[in-house]
């Protein structure tokens, strides 16, 4: 009797890794599923990414705008704890923030730390400029950001506005440390148009920007989520938010398809997920 019930449980154990082997060759090939959990870490690192690159467009605009005289008071991007030193070199300016290393709060209510070195040529007169920028032990919302971007700004006319507007091709090549030492890296090519607030360079609060592009966000196990913007995603600086308040986005990893609808123009931090034909609010937060 013992010996039958050792053979009975032996079979069990072995169907049980078989079946398990089984599944795992099955999920394998399917593609596992994308978990809300990686779309809002997902998100995290994209709002890096919007405030660093708003961070040195404002930089430029700044300098560009440095000698103008508004008749309204100037709505800085950056809080006073920003210590900005500007230096003219060949033609060149170099400009450092310094957030301190107590860190800053945007008014978006993310916060920064660290260093951010900006460039970008002296020649006002060309439609279109080259901003450079990397960084010196900075920290978003306790992420360490490592890496260099390029944007290239160019004033011209497109399908989205007939008026000459400034447009923005930022390359991304980015690392970003969580605070719990897992590491990612950000690739991709982002085209940012301002579609408002351009001819009122004193007042951030009135830009809205219109976004489009594709990239790539490699996690510590090794999947790679590749992210498209199917429909362009817009931000409101009004909102105070470093999420899109409109359009969609398609995110894959391993055969996986996630889509995310960031709504029709409110300021909030809500999302709708879908996910195989299921559709759920999620809140990416920051």
């Amino acid at each position: 009797m013992k010996t039958k019930l050792l053979l009975i449980s032996t079979f069990i154990t072995m169907s049980f890794f078989i079946s398990c082997n089984s599944d795992e060759k099955t999920n394998d090939g399917l593609g596992a599923a994308i978990t809300n959990e990686e779309i809002v870490t997902n998100a995290k690192i994209d709002a890096s990414v919007e405030d660093v690159t708003d961070i040195a467009e404002d930089q430029f605009s700044s300098q560009l705008n440095v000698n103008a005289k508004p008749n309204e008071p100037i709505k800085k991007y950056l809080p006073s704890c920003a210590t900005i030193t500007t230096v003219l070199t060949n033609n060149t300016w170099t400009k450092t923030v310094d957030f301190g290393v107590e860190g800053c709060t945007l008014n978006n209510g993310n916060t920064v730390k660290g260093k951010m070195v900006v460039s970008f040529s002296n020649d006002f007169t060309s439609s279109t400029q080259t901003i450079s920028y990397t960084f010196d032990g900075f920290y978003h919302n306790g992420k360490k950001i490592q890496g260099s971007k390029s944007i290239v700004r160019t004033i011209k006319e497109t399908n989205l506005l007939v008026t000459a507007h400034p447009v923005s091709i930022a390359s991304i090549d980015l690392t970003i440390t969580f605070d719990d030492g897992k590491v990612y890296t950000r690739k991709g090519t982002l085209t940012k148009e301002m579609t408002s607030g351009y001819d009122t360079w004193f007042d951030w609060d009135d830009n809205v920007f219109v976004v489009t592009g594709s990239g790539s966000t490699t996690f510590p196990n090794g999947d790679t989520f590749s992210a498209e913007i199917t429909t362009p995603l817009e931000f409101n600086a009004s909102c105070r938010k470093s999420i899109a308040v409109k359009g969609i986005a398609s995110i894959t990893k391993n055969g996986a398809i996630a889509t995310i609808d960031y709504g029709s123009g409110e300021c909030d931090t809500l999302v709708k997920v879908t996910k195989d034909g299921v559709t759920e609010e999620v809140d990416m937060k920051k």
